[in-house]
């Protein structure tokens, strides 16, 4: 099958819709379909104001309409509500081609929180966005509620997966030359240092030990003046991040704001255990219940962050690993494909190129 990805989050940008989108398209390749990337390095671009480091396309549609025409795909993904996002909702439209959409990223959230823009506008922009979708993936189930309760339809529940090849499993918090002078137990926060992951509820937790902060963002200068006894890293390469990952001794997931989080299963996968809020995200990634009952498996979640992170530390990171299988990048790509639509049914009548399947673990 021919498909058009078209996306405003792509490398080198770095973040979990990225990670998403590369592993999605080197499984669908290595399952033998032909895919066409649309994406920001294609056109001329702007920095993303507040956000540094990405870059979003400037007036795409000609050039993206040329790019489509040229491929005539089978069927087209609109992974992003950027720039590129709206351009190829346009295309389609117009053409009265079929296409699916994602929900990666809770932006109404986000734009609350670094500009104080009403959260109910910004899910009335995301909801005339999807509207036209003949399948919105949604990689929760509790996100996917929570949209249907917004007025979505169309919601697909998807899932994401993690490379445990990669993410290499330690029994034991290995030694690593940029945390050898730190004091344990170490604390580690990965992601973007930005307005809606909630990093300082983590770095005002007392804690023992060390904390540890790895990537960059926004509101990175004025945390490190506030907190300068805790280690800022800064970027990693994806190998050097898996040696992190397995040098520390609980990841710290403090967002409220994540459809997913898939730094969660990559530490995981490497045996350490994750601390976070019982909120969207956490709750599906650590919530399948421990056969012992009582805690789920690879992490703790609770309202007091400190409570949840002196609590995972006490948890085997075998158990960590054992619930980082569940997640499989073959997995999730075999449900991408499956919500896929012709593009080249009417609009109103399209229907996913395979069965509809409702979002499930896959070791």
């Amino acid at each position: 099958m021919k498909i058009a990805l078209v996306t405003d989050a792509w490398m080198p940008q770095v973040n979990g819709v990225v990670t998403t989108l590369v592993e999605l398209v080197r499984e669908l390749t290595a399952a033998g379909h032909d895919l066409l990337v649309v994406q920001p390095g294609d056109f001329r671009t702007r920095p993303c104001p507040g956000y540094p480091g990405i870059d979003l396309a400037v007036a795409p549609r000609r050039q993206l309409a040329a790019q489509l025409d040229a491929f005539q795909p089978d069927a087209i993904h609109l992974a992003t509500e950027g720039p590129l996002g709206w351009a190829g909702r346009r295309y389609c439209l117009r053409r009265r081609l079929a296409f699916t959409t994602a929900f990666h990223t809770k932006f109404p959230e986000i734009l609350h929180a670094a500009a104080m823009v009403p959260v109910g506008w910004g899910y009335a922009l995301f909801r005339h966005f999807h509207r036209p979708s003949s399948g919105v993936m949604v990689p929760t189930r509790s996100v996917l509620a929570m949209l249907e309760r917004r007025g979505f339809r169309n919601l697909r529940a998807w899932t994401h997966g993690v490379d445990t090849g990669l993410f290499g499993f330690s029994a034991q918090p290995l030694p690593h030359d940029l945390l050898r002078d730190l004091p344990r137990p170490i604390a580690l926060f990965v992601g973007r240092v930005s307005y809606e992951k909630n990093i300082q509820a983590f770095l005002e937790t007392d804690l023992p030990g060390s904390k540890v902060v790895c990537g960059v963002g926004p509101v990175e200068a004025p945390l490190k003046a506030r907190h300068p006894h805790v280690r800022w890293i800064g970027l990693l390469s994806r190998p050097e991040l898996a040696r992190l990952y397995a040098a520390a001794d609980v990841l710290v997931f403090p967002s409220h704001a994540d459809t997913f989080g898939l730094v969660m299963v990559e530490a995981m996968a490497a045996g350490t255990p994750v601390a976070a809020y019982p909120v969207d995200g956490p709750l599906e990634v650590l919530g399948r219940p421990h056969p012992d009952g009582g805690r789920s498996l690879g992490g703790t979640m609770h309202e007091d962050l400190g409570t949840a992170i002196r609590s995972a530390l006490s948890i085997p990171r075998v158990e960590a690993r054992e619930r980082a299988l569940d997640f499989s990048w073959a997995h999730a790509s075999r449900l991408f494909a499956d919500f896929l639509v012709p593009a080249r049914h009417p609009v109103g009548d399209a229907r996913p190129t395979g069965a509809v399947t409702t979002l499930s673990s896959s070791r």
